[in-house]
């Protein structure tokens, strides 16, 4: 059974995933799917994050020995999360058979105005005033998703998330500074596909799609979806990475 480890990005966890590790889990009948949390988020919110995506990546790696998990893995992660990806295959490359990366971004490949779009600068501004759980998170809903309707009932969902495990804000400006500081390796270090939501209010897909090209490894945009492409469309995610898969050297 093949092990497919997802990883979320900034200051999200594993409940923000919805539906989708069921989505996918359907999708590729014979994986085993994982759910981990980032050190300072989620289940883990009480500690440090690291200063770096590498030492993120190490602390995953810890995580799954713990488990009882053996390599070799698959990686399905988004934004920042696929810094993480990135950088546990960089280094370990003997471990992962396979990474997706989700609307992530690269700062040696694209520009600040590309990873951040300036539209949203505003909602981002607004975002660290605003003091209400529930208003934050119809900010994050509003940046981040753009074919999930806009519904009270998951806003209220993502607020009681907020209030019961916290992000610190040194823990969110932690990660911040280790997204700011990575830097990735010229090449692929595995096979990699690169999915991107072509209606990102957030993050612009050219960043998927410079880092596609500079590693000359498979892209596909969703033609709407945002950032959160696995909310606004997990079976279009999944069917794309179980359509991928045979392609691979490792199967999936």
């Amino acid at each position: 059974m093949n092990t497919w480890i997802l990883l979320r990005g900034l200051t999200r966890e594993n409940r923000h995933w919805g539906a989708f590790p069921e989505r996918l889990a359907k999708a590729l009948p014979e994986a085993r799917v994982v759910l981990l949390e980032l050190p300072g988020n989620g289940e883990r919110n009480g500690e440090a994050s690291p200063w770096t995506i590498t030492e993120a990546a190490q602390q995953c790696r810890t995580d799954l020995k713990k488990l009882g998990l053996p390599p070799p893995y698959h990686l399905l992660a988004m934004s920042l999360g696929g810094m993480v990806a990135t950088a546990w295959a960089a280094g370990h490359p003997e471990e992962i058979a396979a990474c997706v990366l989700v609307n992530t971004s690269f700062g040696s490949v694209s520009p600040l105005h590309h990873r951040l779009r300036p539209r949203a600068w505003p909602t981002l501004l607004r975002l660290l005033i605003s003091g209400r759980p529930e208003a934050r998170e119809r900010h994050i809903f509003q940046l981040t998703t753009c074919l999930a309707a806009a519904s009270d009932e998951l806003i209220r969902e993502w607020t009681a998330i907020r209030q019961s495990r916290p992000v610190r804000v040194g823990n969110a400006w932690r990660q911040l500074i280790a997204a700011a500081r990575f830097r990735p390796p010229q090449a692929p270090p595995v096979p990699t596909l690169v999915l991107a939501g072509g209606g990102d209010r957030l993050v612009d897909p050219r960043c998927s799609a410079e880092i596609a090209r500079r590693w000359r490894c498979p892209l596909v945009i969703h033609p709407t979806a945002g950032h959160d492409l696995p909310l606004d469309d997990g079976g279009w995610v999944a069917r794309q990475v179980a359509e991928w898969c045979p392609a691979n050297a490792e199967p999936c």
